[in-house]
């Protein structure tokens, strides 16, 4: 993998300045909920800082279809509230995350995450890069489509990661079909500039979840294969990023453990990072 020049890279941060600092003004006031798997996690020190990046998390409303996050729902409530199928990670994957693209860029980025909904009036537009996880679970509705589109035909793009196997993926494409009904899903060709950005990521891997340290399986159900799809404008901008049959945010999430093979977390830290940047350059 190739590491491009400081010169490319001050380039770059030059590009995203102006755009960020026209944001920060906007943008909510920090807010935590608490997760499917963590509450109360502990605040960095400076997790007030104004920044020119924030890890921006999607919250969504749980597919009723059935099923493990079906049962989450109707134990916890409202996914407003937290405890949701879109707080899978959070915040530890969020954080860590954060970390790598500060040490990996030279993008200014904020330590903590901020969750979006999509049902707030403006919030959506304020992110150059919204991550979705668990979309195999999820439920957007037609209001929710539409403001997701409007976003992408803004300049936004979008990440989606950690779903698996056929049903999942049907369950996903049920909701990203309203969003864009007359763009297809591709495969995304190994020349895109979202794979060379910053690395060269040519020799990828599929990326699996924690399920990996007791089963040793990269995959789960009969998601086999990693895929690596997306979504183009009319100006061949790739707008959608999708993680399908690999769970990246696991990998952040379990980066600093010892048992979880590092391999996974550096290839992972380094899409991320390509994404990113890809994602406030173009």
């Amino acid at each position: 993998m190739i590491i491009r020049t400081s010169i490319a890279a001050t380039s770059l941060g030059l590009l995203i300045l102006g755009g960020a600092l026209a944001q920060m003004a906007q943008l909510r006031p920090f807010r935590e909920y608490p997760g499917v798997e963590y509450e109360d996690f502990q605040l960095p020190a400076d997790y007030q800082e104004k920044t020119e990046w924030v890890f921006a998390r999607l919250m969504y409303p749980p597919f009723a279809g059935g099923g493990y996050m079906y049962r989450q729902r109707r134990r916890f409530g409202n996914w407003k509230e937290g405890r949701s199928s879109w707080t899978t990670d959070y915040p530890r994957a969020d954080r860590h995350l954060a970390q790598a693209v500060r040490r990996l860029t030279r993008i200014h980025v904020r330590s903590v995450e901020q969750p979006v909904d999509p049902d707030d009036a403006t919030d959506v537009y304020n992110y150059p890069w919204l991550y979705a996880v668990e979309v195999g679970h999820w439920d957007l509705t037609d209001q929710q489509a539409r403001k997701m589109r409007e976003d992408l035909d803004r300049g936004g793009f979008f990440m989606f990661d950690d779903f698996h196997g056929t049903a999942e993926w049907e369950v996903f494409v049920a909701s990203m079909k309203r969003v864009f009904p007359d763009r297809p899903i591709v495969d995304i060709p190994r020349e895109d500039s979202i794979f060379h950005v910053i690395y060269d990521l040519d020799n990828r891997y599929q990326i699996p979840g924690a399920q990996y340290l007791r089963s040793g399986r990269t995959y789960e159900s009969d998601g086999y294969k990693a895929e690596w799809r997306g979504i183009y404008d009319a100006k061949g901008r790739l707008v959608v990023a999708i993680c399908h049959n690999m769970d990246m945010g696991d990998s952040w999430e379990w980066a600093d453990d010892p048992r979880y093979d590092e391999k996974f977390s550096t290839l992972s830290f380094r899409i991320a990072a390509n994404y990113v940047t890809y994602s406030m350059t173009h």
